[in-house]
């Protein structure tokens, strides 16, 4: 029998209930056993699914999380996680699958004969069978799902796909013509919500915007720019927090034909001026100030000091804006009253698949930030992700605090309006109660998080006593999650799934994930994503790899490559070799028909075939959900902390997993006599006023050398490997 089954009263007390509320919880546990999938009063074996009925009927958000911990474990003492993998947190029910996407998807689709001859007609069962036909026939499964998408062509594909002689010169949609941003804001339902936003000040009132004022809204920027002169392919820059007039800029910009280059509003001057020198911007969308938190912080400021191009600067309180602009800038109002909004129509710029629409950065491992065009296929990805994953539906609500400058910004945007669904906006911090007041009142269905966000709102408490109920998903991304904060997170809104997911800026959102249809074990991803096939190398003596495909049964570990052609990943970098980046020295896959991608990840393979991010294995690292590189924070130590003559900035999790912390292995020049803690408080504010406020040093360790290999350089790898053996032992 469970554990669960032979808690005392005591053990109950001691997650901090009431007398009565252990009774209720032991009854009801009483009742979870005679009710439970074996039969009246039989020993249950299907754990998962006792499981579930404890999580759906015994436990409640409100109940302490010590509470929801002790039934959890209990619940899967003497697991053989050895053979199953770890154990799901949330269980999906018959019912449940039949209403998702995917599961609407499979009824409809007609398929290859491969999927006519092995669908079972179970959603759950016939999942790998789609995602495995997902990638290894396009010209079968991407019609289908451009249908449920409703994807409006001027000029309809003569194909999904043509492959070429590299990976780089295969072609999606080859003839097709179209605008992204006009297929997100068409619908044949203008009147539906598009925009639901709050102030934090007072989260619960509700501002919305149709997807109609959306689009006129969009259309009037594209006019304005037009009578700037920007014409096709001209570059305009975004540095802006995430509102209403942020994506009706990022729409307008891509309905112009114009490319849309999102630079984050955290960024320092230095990093603002370097992303819009290398994407040749004309033009910059920003606003005064940043409200957050309480505070005003300058936003207009950190351009100018970046030198940056004419600007349309938004007011954050409305109105005009409170800075005095530079000659040749203008005010949002201004820039619109330049030129009326067109009648009727969206006035496109009409595109083919391959001109670019966006550029989004990620760091490299050199210090300059990798400039990653999108294409207008490439929101094309963002949806099928939603569609498939986050299970977005039309009259759905979708809310990820981002900003329009990291990957995630413009994928709520496209994956949201693709879909049919609307996107939920706080304007102010969402670390607070004020942003989980606003969950609950705009009815959110898909909630995004990055997991060291989660981890603050479980330590602070602030989101006690609020309904999140209308929760259908959470999505999890930007760096690991810890499986307690997992728990947790799926604990607030009465045991709802969190997607967690690998991927990154390049691929346009997630190539390891979760799905619907599947159990959903914390902190792992229980398949690849649509459309994906990964690979596991294991690095053998001799130098060459063992390749391990998904499916295949076995439990390994190794670096993660991706095998393409794959809709969505990029194929060119603005400012640095793509192929050296990502296919050089690269084996093939499938008797050279498929070309292996690096991404730089080290992944585990389960039992069980759920997957586990062990961390990177390049010089990069994911802090707060941000990629940066090594190198760039070495930089700006050495060059702006007197006495630092050496400096290594490696990343490693804490003892119990989750989130990558930074640390900094320091050596002082001569006759320095500086202590690591003060090292740490001047790295720490060099950081935040060169890079990004939001990277936060952990600890700053002093050295008297930094391990090199035979080329002399830092030997990172062995230093992370150091602080692992350090913390485990903790």
């Amino acid at each position: 029998m469970s554990a669960v089954f032979a808690l005392t009263t005591e053990q109950l007390l001691e997650c901090g209930i009431g007398i009565d509320e252990a009774a209720r919880i032991a009854a009801g546990l009483a009742a979870a056993l005679i009710h439970s999938p074996d039969g009246g009063g039989a020993v249950p074996t299907d754990l998962p699914q006792l499981w579930h009925r404890i999580s759906k009927f015994v436990l409640r958000p409100d109940q302490p999380f010590a509470l929801h911990k002790l039934l959890f474990e209990a619940t899967y003492q003497g697991w053989d996680a050895a053979v199953l993998g770890p154990p799901p947190a949330w269980v999906p029910t018959p019912c449940g699958m039949a209403a998702t996407n995917a599961a609407r998807f499979m009824s409809s689709w007609p398929g290859d004969e491969t999927w006519r001859q092995l669908r079972s007609g179970n959603p759950g069962a016939d999942w790998d069978l789609l995602q495995r036909i997902s990638f290894s026939d396009p010209e079968a499964f991407w019609p289908h799902l451009m249908q449920q998408l409703t994807m409006q062509f001027h000029t309809p594909p003569e194909r999904m796909l043509v492959v070429g002689q590299t990976a780089d010169s295969c072609c999606w949609l080859p003839g097709a013509r179209f605008n992204i941003a006009e297929c997100a804001l068409s619908s044949p339902d203008p009147d539906r919500p598009a925009i639901v936003w709050a102030d934090e000040a007072t989260p619960h009132v509700l501002h919305s915007m149709s997807l109609g004022q959306l689009a006129t809204h969009s259309a009037h920027v594209a006019a304005a720019l037009r009578s700037m002169g920007l014409e096709q392919g001209n570059a305009v820059a975004i540095n802006m927090p995430m509102s209403p007039e942020a994506v009706a800029a990022l729409l307008g910009i891509i309905l112009q034909g114009c490319v849309a280059v999102c630079i984050a509003d955290s960024f320092a001057a230095a990093e603002v001026a370097s992303r819009c020198s290398i994407a040749q911007a004309k033009a910059i969308f920003t606003q005064d100030v940043i409200l957050r938190g309480g505070q005003s912080l300058p936003l207009y400021a950190r351009m100018v000091e970046a030198g940056g191009p004419p600007a349309i600067v938004l007011a954050a309180a409305g109105g005009q804006p409170e800075v005095q602009l530079r000659p040749g800038d203008v005010s949002w109002e201004d820039f619109l009253r330049s030129r009326a909004p067109p009648p009727g129509a969206l006035h496109a710029q009409i595109a083919s698949a391959a001109d670019t629409a966006l550029v989004l950065f990620s760091s490299g491992t050199t210090g300059e930030p990798k400039a990653i065009p999108w294409t207008h296929v490439t929101p094309l990805r963002c949806a099928a992700n939603a569609f498939f994953h986050q299970d977005v539906r039309p009259g759905d609500v979708a809310c990820w605090p981002t900003s329009m400058g990291w990957m995630l910004g413009p994928w709520l945007v496209f994956a949201a309006l693709l879909n049919g669904a609307s996107i939920a906006l706080l304007q102010g911090s969402p670390q607070g109660a004020a942003f989980g007041r606003f969950v609950q009142a705009a009815q959110v269905t898909m909630l995004g998080v990055v997991p060291s966000l989660v981890g603050g709102w479980r330590a602070s408490g602030c989101m006690k006593g609020l309904d999140w109920s209308r929760i259908r998903c959470f999505s999890s991304a930007g760096e690991a999650s810890a499986p307690d904060d997992v728990l947790w997170l799926m604990a607030r809104a009465g045991y709802k799934p969190v997607m967690d997911s690998c991927g990154g800026t390049e691929i346009a959102g997630s190539f390891l994930t979760g799905s619907p249809l599947q159990p959903q074990a914390p902190s792992t991803f229980s398949t690849p994503t649509i459309g994906h096939c990964p690979v596991i190398m294991t690095q053998q003596p001799d130098g060459s790899s063992i390749l391990s495909f998904h499916g295949d049964g076995t439990a390994v570990t190794g670096e993660l490559a991706l095998a393409v052609p794959c809709l969505g990943v990029s194929q060119r970098l603005l400012n640095k070799d793509h192929r050296q980046a990502y296919y050089e020295g690269m084996p093939k896959a499938r008797g050279g028909h498929w070309f292996l991608r690096r991404h730089g990840d080290e992944m585990e393979r389960l039992p069980g075939g759920a997957y586990r991010a062990l961390g990177r294995v390049d010089d990069t690292m994911n802090l707060g959900g941000i990629k940066v590189s090594s190198v760039e924070l070495e930089r700006v130590c050495m060059a702006h902390v007197d006495g630092v003559l050496e400096a290594a900035a490696v990343a490693a999790p804490t003892s119990g997993g989750g989130p990558e912390q930074l640390f900094l292995f320091l050596v002082l020049r001569p006759g320095s006599t500086a202590s690591a803690a003060d090292l740490q408080q001047r790295c720490q504010a060099a950081i935040s006023s060169q890079l990004n406020p939001l990277f936060r040093v952990h600890k700053a360790l002093l050295r008297s050398t930094l391990p090199r290999n035979a080329s002399n350089k830092v030997m990172r790898r062995a230093l992370r490997a150091d602080l692992v053996r350090s913390q485990s032992k903790m």
